[in-house]
């Protein structure tokens, strides 16, 4: 038999999903393009621009 202790409740799962979508996916995305846009200039520090 399982218990209720044992899983989630409902409660618990609706804010985890609301901390996952409405918190991390965010943050998530803001550092991965500041990530890439930091190499990208970081590149381009070191090679120069584009075409040159």
């Amino acid at each position: 038999m399982q218990n209720e202790s044992d899983g989630y409740t409902k409660p618990q799962e609706l804010r985890s999903f609301l901390f996952l979508t409405a918190v991390m996916a965010p943050v998530l995305t803001v550092i991965i393009v500041a990530g890439y846009g930091f190499i990208v200039w970081f590149y381009q520090l070191l090679a120069g621009p584009p075409g040159s």
